[in-house]
């Protein structure tokens, strides 16, 4: 199904040229590197990472609807599932960071430890729980000291399946007149399949097969920071896929391999034999001067679109020439780091902060 996609020509375009330099300008360099930008005809994409989660507790259909109201172009539900074998969203299998699981008596004796993908992790797993039981659960806001606006929305939502979300999806689509897209990621799908036998891959095919949803007409994009699974979906499903890739580590099911060698033009190229987007981590975007690393040319080279995660606008999550004010939640400046993204042409970028995003391409394109 990977089609390979058409570049066009790099061009030095005039306007796009300013963009750069004063996106550098803003953000304090001294100095503008020498780049090659990328073409693009249509528009950075807007994807809702966990929905308007800047705004309402994460994986909730209250933030993914907010999300869509606010113009994303996709919205993006992790998942997991039950241990009645439902797709549900959270964005981890653990899930006393996102429920008042930890505060119900009723499930105390559930605790558990876990190693998931290196890592040793105590709490509750949605694995160990029926969708009936997650039913009696409610969401909590996810980073509570920097998003304090959202504690007053805990305890308000359930945790959604993701037969409730692709509904919803439909219904806004209906309102809105505009066709909008699903993004779902795979949470730790070898450590489900080793530790509970449960294969995600093969829920995730089958709901989006009942669905209709599994076809190249769908607007439909499947991610992991797993290769298995990917190269298992490239044979499955007609939808894009994308292949995540963090700053350290590398992936659970393939430890004899490095994000960093992912992210070299050979495996890059490697990347571009089963998928059709490379997603990184935005810190290997630039380095700490901001100034452009490889991976944006290599991915060109390798026929990949380049989608990056995860823009923020509080100051906790934005690099020191960015931040305004002293406050962890006070809002940095997102207008030079989408205008810096949107140079190098970057096709795609997840957010917290839909509106602000879409706010923020708007002046850009008045000024052009």
């Amino acid at each position: 199904m990977n089609m390979v996609r058409k570049i066009s020509q790099i061009v030095a375009n005039e306007r796009l040229i300013r963009a750069l330099f004063a996106a550098f300008t803003i953000i304090g360099l001294a100095t503008v590197f020498p780049i090659e930008i990328r073409a693009q005809s249509d528009e950075m994409l807007i994807i809702a990472h966990r929905g308007a989660s800047g705004e309402r507790p994460e994986h909730t259909l209250a933030a993914y609807e907010r999300a869509i109201d606010q113009g994303a172009d996709y919205i993006e539900p992790d998942l997991v599932v039950t241990k009645d074998l439902v797709l549900i969203a959270r964005h981890e299998t653990e899930l006393s960071d996102t429920t008042d699981v930890a505060s119900r008596e009723e499930f105390e004796g559930r605790r558990r430890e876990k190693t998931i993908d290196g890592q040793r992790v105590a709490g509750w797993f949605a694995e160990d729980f029926t969708l009936e039981e997650i039913r009696t659960l409610r969401a909590r806001e996810r980073f509570p000291t920097v998003r304090r606006a959202n504690l007053r929305f805990n305890g308000l939502y359930q945790v959604p399946t993701f037969e409730e979300i692709i509904h919803l999806v439909r219904a806004k689509e209906v309102e809105t007149g505009r066709r909008i897209g699903l993004y779902p990621e795979l949470k730790h799908p070898n450590f489900l399949l080793q530790e509970t036998g449960i294969d995600v891959v093969d829920l995730l095919v089958s709901e989006l097969r009942k669905e209709g949803l599994d076809g190249a007409d769908a607007k439909v994009i499947l991610q992991s920071f797993e290769i298995g699974p990917l190269q298992r979906l490239d044979r499955m499903v007609d939808v894009k896929l994308a292949q995540l890739i963090d700053s350290t580590g590398g992936p659970a099911d393939e430890p004899g391999i490095s994000y960093s060698e992912m992210g070299s033009p050979s495996g890059l190229a490697d990347i571009a034999s089963y998928a059709d987007i490379v997603a990184p981590d935005m810190r290997l975007l630039f380095d700490a001067e901001g100034a452009p690393l490889d991976l944006v040319r290599d991915s060109i080279d390798a026929g990949l679109e380049l989608h990056t995660w995860t823009l923020r606008k509080e100051n906790a999550f934005l690099p020191p020439k960015l931040r305004r004010g002293d406050s962890e939640s006070a809002t940095g400046d997102i207008q030079a780091l989408v205008g810096l993204l949107r140079a190098q042409g970057i096709d795609g970028v997840f957010t917290d902060h839909p509106e602000a995003v879409a706010r923020a391409l708007a002046v850009l394109s008045d000024e052009q």
